[in-house]
Formats: C-alpha cells, structure tokens, sequence
C-alpha cells in the first residue's frame, strides 16, 4: 500500500491551538505574571463589613445605678425604711426580659403623702445585621426615631445663659431692675409651674395648671437635646392632669455607641392643685443619666 505523505505545517498549526485552548482553560496570567482572579468580584474588591459596635452584653440593670442616687429620687415624708422595706423600694425590680444580652430594664416605686415617684430603665443594645451598616449607625437611626417621636423644637439644644448686654450690665451697678431676666416662655402641655418654691420632694401649689405662663425662664423645661450626654441625648417634659390627679412625667433618652437608654422619672400627686416641680425632676433625672453613661463606659 502507499503511504500517507506527511505535512509538517499541519502539525505546527494543531499544537498552536492546542495552546490557545490551554491557555483560554487557565484564564492566563495577569501583566504583573500573578494569576488573575476568576471571580469578578473577588476579595480584593469587596467591601469590609462594618464595625461591630462597643457593647456585646449588657449589665444588670437594678445594679446600674448607685443605691445612694436612686434614694435621692424617691425621697420620704419623713417616716424611716426599715431594712427590709429599703431593700425592696431601693433595690428595684428587674423587667422580664427573654434576652438579657439584648435588652434588660427595671422599676423602682415610692409612695409617699406628697406623691408616688416612680423611676423606669431600659437598655437595649442594637445589633446590625446588614454588613454595610454598623451597630452604631443603626442605634443611632433608631435613637433618631424616639427624637422625632418626642417633638422636640428646631434648634433646641441644652440652655446657657446669654452674655449680658452692656446696659444690663450698668443697670446691675445701679441696682436696678429692668425685669429682662424675667422668662415668658411656657411649659409644655401649655402648663407651667406656680410662683414659689415648695420643699424638695413635695409638689408646688397651684390653683390652676396654665394659670402663670411666666413663672419659669423660657425654656429652661422645654424637650430639647442634651449636650455633652454620651453621643446623642435629649430630654422630655410633659405634665399631664387626668381624673385621678395630676402627673409630670420626665424622660431622657441617650446613646452611647450601640446601646440606648431610656430613663422615665414621674411624681404623681391625687391633689390637682399640687403640681410636681419640673426642674428638680429634669435635674435629678439628667443627672442619673449622666452616672449611667459614665458607668457603661467602665
């Protein structure tokens, strides 16, 4: 038989395509010789997941706050707390919760013949779950949500005196009164605290809730935001007059990088015409808030 004539340039093509083929299999190398990724979006262009935040438990709640603060909020008509009965009304008791690393709270309650006070606590640590959104910043989108619930006027932030004016200040030297350090403003609710001062812990006179709007500086009681409390704070103030009597309700909300605090204080009063004092409430009450955050802190 003859044979088959053979042809060298066949046989240079069929290996110059095999090659092509290995070559388009591997994916190649890239200019730099290293290989390229085979995904488009490989580890080196994916995003990193956001922070986690600071807090990954929280402490017990009745324990937060010291014993000698929560007795200055719930303060007696004189008669003495046997040990047992400070225990329970100091002591606090504890909300039922059914996840202690996520939100914890606790009461405390006094009644007295000036008033029921009752304190309330919570704390709740928030955790992202979206990898593009840290636990900081979803805490903060829902601190954002109690603010805008509680109303709080444009612009109102802690108040600070204002610099005297140079004719208040020769007025002053004179001893005269030009009556500019007298406030208009009123409390919220249209209620406002009466003329004079009762003693610490008992509710101030008044024969009608609305009946001086000018008895306190303008607003030194209004809901506003809170300087210099953890990382966002404010402050609300209502005074409420129901069948049963007449309650003034104080509430600071704070965050502190992915916990928020909601502290409630209140004093209720049978006696519509006694209507518990909003500074000494907001002053207590703001300065509790500033003892928790510095304890979250430690």
């Amino acid at each position: 038989m003859p044979r088959k004539s053979f042809v060298p340039g066949a046989a240079l093509v069929t290996a110059a395509a095999l090659a092509v083929g290995l070559t388009g299999c591997t994916g190649g190398s890239g200019p730099d010789g290293s290989d390229a990724d085979a995904k488009g979006g490989g580890a080196a262009s994916s995003n990193p997941a956001a922070e986690p935040g600071r807090y990954q438990t929280l402490p017990e709640a009745c324990g937060l706050p010291s014993r000698s603060a929560i007795r200055s909020m719930l303060p007696g008509d004189g008669q003495p707390l046997s040990s047992a009965e400070a225990d329970k009304v100091y002591g606090g008791t504890a909300d039922i919760t059914y996840d202690t690393d996520r939100r914890v709270g606790c009461r405390w309650t006094r009644e007295t013949t000036a008033g029921t006070r009752h304190i309330g606590l919570d704390i709740q640590r928030v955790v992202s779950y979206d990898g593009a959104v840290s636990d900081d910043d979803k805490a903060q989108g829902i601190y954002d949500k109690k603010e805008l619930a509680a109303q709080i006027p444009s612009g109102a932030g802690s108040p600070s005196p204002a610099p005297p004016s140079p004719s208040a200040s020769k007025d002053k030297e004179k001893g005269q009164d030009n009556g500019k350090d007298k406030g208009t403003g009123a409390v919220p609710n249209g209620a406002s605290s009466p003329k004079g001062k009762a003693p610490s812990g008992s509710p101030s006179p008044s024969s009608d809730p609305s009946s001086d709007p000018s008895a306190e500086p303008s607003g030194s009681t209004a809901p506003r935001v809170l300087d210099g409390l953890a990382d966002a704070a404010f402050l609300n103030d209502k005074l409420v007059t129901a069948d049963s009597g007449v309650h003034r309700d104080v509430t600071v909300v704070f965050r502190t990088s992915n916990v928020i605090v909601t502290l409630t204080y209140d004093q209720w009063s049978t006696d519509k015409t006694m209507l518990p004092e909003s500074q000494e409430l907001q002053d207590k009450a703001r300065s509790l808030a500033g003892d928790l955050a510095d304890n979250l802190s430690e």
